[in-house]
C-alpha cells in the first residue's frame, strides 16, 4: 500500500469511540462486561418511559438501538443491565480523549462527544505512516482511558467517516485515493453522511439503493428532485468532498430540550411548570453559547404517541428568558385545549446568531 505522492495530498483521520456511554459504564463496573448494557431510562420506573441513549454490542444482538423506546428494549431484552446516563462523567472522559487527539494534529475538529476529525497530512508522508499514527492513537486512548475506538483513514472527511463506521468495534479501515469509489460503491446510500431515512426512501423510489447507484445516476434528475443537494449527493457518491478539518465554525441550527412525564398527564399546571423548567434549560444553553434566537417551537407527544410541533418566529432576535417562556406557553395552549393526556413536551429555539458584539438583552 506504500504510496508516493507527486503532490502532497490530504490524509484525514476520523476517530470514533466505540459505544461510548455504555463502554464507560462497563469500565466503571467490570461486572457489566460481556453483558448487554443499555444507557437510558430505567424501564422499571415510570412504566418504561424514555428512550435508549446508547447500548453496547451485546445489546445490539437483540436488535436494540439508540432512539428506541425503552419499553421496547425491555421487551426485547428484559435481562439487560439498564443504567441512567451520567453525562457529567461522560463529558469528563470526552475532554480527556479530545486532549489526547489534539496532540496529534493542529488541524483538529471535534464531532460531538465521542468523535473527531484530524488532518494529519503534514505529520505523515503516506498512508502507511498514517496507519502507524492511528495505531498509536488507539493504544494511547486504550492505555489512558481503558476504552477502545475505531479509526477511518481516507483522503477526505466524508470517506474517513464512512470508513470509520465500516469495521466496528476497535477497527481501523484505510481507503487510499484510487480506491475511494470502489470502496463506496456497494454501500447503502444510508451510509452517506446527511442522508437520513426520508431521503433514503426517496432515493430508493427512483431505484437508487447503493452509493454506486447514486454515483451513476443522471445528475440533472437528482437536481430536479432534490435541488442543490442532488448535485452534492452525486459528488459525494464519487468520493468528492472538499470540506476542511477545523474549518469555519458554524453556529448551531437549533438548541432544544424535551422531557418525558413519568405518567401521561393532562394537569395543565403540571404541564406549564414542566414547560418553564425546559425553557430554563434551553435558556441556559443559549447564554452559555452566547447566542440569540428568533424562532421558538414547542413539541408535544400525546399518550397515543402522536407527535406534533408548532412554532413561531419573533419579530426580533432575543436571548431573554421571558420571551422564550411567554412564546412557548402561547404555543402550548393550542395543544392543551382538548384535554388529552400528554406523554412528552419539548422546546426548541432556532434561527440563531451570535450575540457577540450585540447589545445585551438580558
Amino acid at each position: 500500500m506504500k504510496g508516493s505522492f507527486s503532490e502532497k495530498k490530504r490524509i484525514i483521520l476520523h476517530v470514533d469511540m466505540d459505544h461510548f456511554f455504555s463502554a464507560i459504564e462497563e469500565r466503571e463496573n467490570p461486572n457489566y462486561k460481556r453483558k448487554p448494557v443499555i444507557v437510558g431510562a430505567d424501564p422499571r420506573e415510570g412504566k418504561g418511559r424514555g428512550v435508549v441513549k446508547t447500548c453496547n454490542y451485546e445489546a445490539r444482538e437483540f436488535d436494540i438501538h439508540s432512539g428506541m423506546p425503552i419499553s421496547k428494549a425491555w421487551r426485547l431484552c428484559p435481562n439487560a443491565i439498564y443504567v441512567r446516563a451520567n453525562y457529567r462523567l461522560y463529558k469528563k472522559v470526552s475532554a480527556e480523549i479530545m486532549k489526547i487527539l489534539r496532540n496529534y494534529s493542529e488541524k483538529f475538529q471535534p464531532w460531538g462527544f465521542d468523535e473527531a476529525f484530524l488532518n494529519i497530512s503534514s505529520q505523515v508522508q503516506d498512508f502507511d505512516e498514517a496507519i502507524e499514527l492511528a495505531v498509536n492513537i488507539k493504544h494511547e486512548i486504550l492505555w489512558n482511558e481503558r476504552l477502545t475506538c475505531s479509526v477511518g483513514i481516507a483522503p477526505n472527511k466524508l470517506v474517513a467517516k464512512i470508513a470509520c463506521d465500516f469495521n466496528k468495534p476497535d477497527g481501523l479501515t484505510v481507503v487510499i485515493d484510487n480506491e475511494v469509489e470502489k470502496f463506496l460503491a456497494p454501500l447503502s446510500v444510508r451510509k452517506m453522511l446527511w442522508i437520513g431515512e426520508k431521503t433514503e426512501n426517496k432515493l430508493n423510489e427512483i431505484g437508487i439503493k447503493t452509493i454506486g447507484d447514486l454515483a451513476g445516476y443522471d445528475v440533472s434528475v437528482l437536481i430536479e428532485k432534490f435541488g442543490v443537494m442532488g448535485a452534492r449527493y452525486h459528488q459525494w457518491a464519487h468520493g468528492i468532498y472538499k470540506s476542511e478539518v477545523g474549518g469555519r465554525r458554524r453556529i448551531r441550527k437549533s438548541i432544544g430540550h424535551e422531557s418525558t412525564f413519568m405518567a401521561n398527564v393532562n394537569d395543565q399546571d403540571l404541564i406549564y411548570k414542566k414547560l418553564e423548567n425546559i425553557c430554563q434549560k434551553v435558556y441556559e444553553r443559549i447564554i452559555r453559547r452566547k447566542l440569540l434566537f428568533k424562532t421558538v417551537t414547542v413539541k408535544i407527544r400525546y399518550g397515543n404517541f402522536q407527535t406534533y410541533t408548532h412554532g413561531k418566529t419573533l419579530l426580533f432576535f432575543s436571548n431573554r428568558l421571558q420571551d422564550l417562556q411567554k412564546t412557548a406557553q402561547k404555543l402550548a395552549q393550542g395543544f392543551l385545549c382538548n384535554n388529552e393526556k400528554i406523554r412528552l413536551i419539548g422546546v426548541r429555539v432556532s434561527t440563531l446568531k451570535s450575540s457577540k458584539g450585540q447589545r445585551s438583552l438580558v
